[in-house]
Formats: C-alpha cells, structure tokens, sequence
C-alpha cells in the first residue's frame, strides 16, 4: 500500500482497507436482515391497516409500514401474514399470479396459507391474526 495518511491520520495499509471492506459489508448485509418484529412483521392490535378494497381478489396487498400482508383467495376469504420474508428479513414487495413474492432472493409464498411455492426460503410466512368489518381491515 502507501506511506500516504488516510483518513484517520494514520498511513493506508492493506489491513486497513480490508477491515474498511469488511465493515461495509456488514452494514449492507445487515440492511437485508432488517425488518420490524424480528419476523413477526410489526403493527399493533386493532390498528387500521387499510381498506378490504384494497386487497384485489386473487391477489393481496403488502402493508409495509406495519409488516402485514392481507391477500383475499376467494371472494370476501381474507387471510393475514407477517409481510417480513423468513429467509432473511427483507419485507416481501409484491403480489401477483397467486403468490406473494419477495424480490429481495426471489422466493414466493401461496397467498392461501403463506406456505412456501419457490425458494431460496424453507419456513413459510408466518400468519397475522386480522379482521375486516364493513371495508376496513385491521390487526386483530
């Protein structure tokens, strides 16, 4: 490496830049991991997630804000999961053809009961309890 000071003062050796590495690295890394409710998904008890005409038929919709996916697979059938991917954390983005898709490593989940459809991910979504009165869904 050089005799140049780096940004420390100190002079820029491999080990340095090495460890610098290493740190952004884990601080990326790290990112993917994050999600509220350490997988559980986040929200609390009663609070308003949106409205049930929100939630195509077929389909579904990611709350992302309070870690809660609703898909709807038959008429008026609501179901609730955690929208924080068991794979490693990152919140699932998108539903679409059937599944709930995390875009972050590719896997899919049923949007009937969160069971795995594709991988990389082994653990299925994990439910979240909601009830749906009149056209408001909330966290039961």
């Amino acid at each position: 490496m050089s005799d140049e000071a780096g940004p420390l003062g100190r002079p820029t050796t491999r080990r340095s830049v090495v460890a610098a590495g290493a740190a952004g690295l884990t601080g990326l890394l790290g990112a993917c991991g994050s999600g509220s409710g350490g997988g559980e998904g986040g929200g609390e008890p009663g609070e308003r997630l949106g409205s049930a005409s929100q939630v195509p038929e077929g389909g579904g919709t990611v709350f992302g804000e309070q870690g809660v996916v609703v898909t709807q697979p038959a008429a008026g059938e609501y179901r609730g999961f955690s929208a924080i991917c068991p794979h490693q954390g990152c919140t699932v983005s998108d539903v679409r053809d059937g599944t709930i898709d995390c875009l972050c490593h590719g896997s899919k989940f049923a949007i009937e009961d969160g069971s795995v459809v594709r991988g990389p991910a082994t653990e299925p979504l994990p439910p979240r309890e909601i009830a749906v009165s009149g056209d408001t869904v909330r966290l039961a």
